[in-house]
């Protein structure tokens, strides 16, 4: 199994590759068609990127400029919170279309539960979703609580939920309720903040598997059903963060690697985020 042939169906059907490339923070022009660029060469077949990160049209521009048909790749992008409510998120939504020079794209997700605003958010990505303008759905920094509160009223439900995920945050309530519902979870910032590829842990079982503590994690994130999103801008971790199908974690190391959790946040917990100020 290769990265290019590595997919889960999502509740609707829709397939998405298990590890793509994720763009946070890769600066538009260059650095990010580049990553992009590289990226689709090793293989990848998935990317993320979202309206707050002002690359889009980079990311757009690199997907054109592949040999890759743009079909071929699966694209996901975020309405940020200060495009939220319902009409407010379609024209955010033709925003990002226009920006990534496609007609359709594959995942569309709430980028953070803004209070009072994600149902009626939640609504107006319904609509994209019965127009055939997305072909899939979701969210992102949900919490169960939150996905309640949508689903009590949602004729669609989230078919993905982007969270922080690693081993120092190993979220096994929220996976298994996400699981429990036919939601897929995904991975951001799988790796850390680079801090976990130099963990004793990480290392051994590297080591052991004659792998790098990257593909480890990621491996980690795999093995848990976690479609995973790692970040990189330079071609060659790139190329490597792919190389995660031709080796297996066995029970020893997965629970060595659970074992790491601390429940531990690098980013905001959902309920804290700054909204009125971000």
């Amino acid at each position: 199994m290769s990265i290019q042939t590595s997919v889960q169906k999502l509740a609707n059907g829709v397939e998405m590759p298990w590890v793509g490339l994720g763009v946070f923070q890769a600066e538009a022009g260059n650095e990010v068609k580049r990553a992009v660029k590289s990226a689709l060469e090793a293989g990848y077949r998935s990317i993320d990127t979202a309206s707050f990160y002002g690359n889009e049209k980079s990311v757009g521009e690199a997907i054109k400029e592949s040999d890759i048909p743009v079909e071929d790749i699966f694209i996901t992008t975020k309405v940020w919170n200060d495009e939220q409510g319902f009409n407010e998120t379609l024209e955010a939504f033709e925003r990002s279309r226009e920006k990534l020079g496609v007609d359709v794209i594959d995942l569309y997700l709430i980028h953070w539960p803004v209070p009072g605003k994600y149902k009626e958010t939640w609504g107006a990505l319904e609509k994209l979703y019965e127009e055939g303008k997305v072909r899939a759905i979701g969210v992102s920094n949900f919490t169960e609580e939150h996905l309640e509160n949508v689903m009590k009223t949602a004729k669609v439900n989230p078919m993905v939920n982007q969270v922080e995920f690693h081993p120092r945050l190993f979220q096994k309530g929220l996976l298994e309720y996400c699981q429990n519902h036919d939601i897929q979870l995904e991975a951001w910032r799988p790796l850390g903040k680079g801090d976990l590829l130099g963990e004793d842990v990480v290392e051994r079982i590297a080591q052991k598997h004659g792998k790098t503590p990257a593909q480890v994690l990621i491996r980690w994130s795999v093995e848990n059903k976690v479609i995973t999103i790692p970040k990189s801008v330079t071609p060659e971790r790139i190329k490597a963060n792919a190389q995660v199908f031709d080796f297996s974690l066995d029970v020893e190391d997965l629970q060595a690697i659970d074992g790491m959790n601390e429940n531990k946040r690098y980013g905001y917990h959902p309920d804290d985020f700054p909204y009125d100020k971000v």
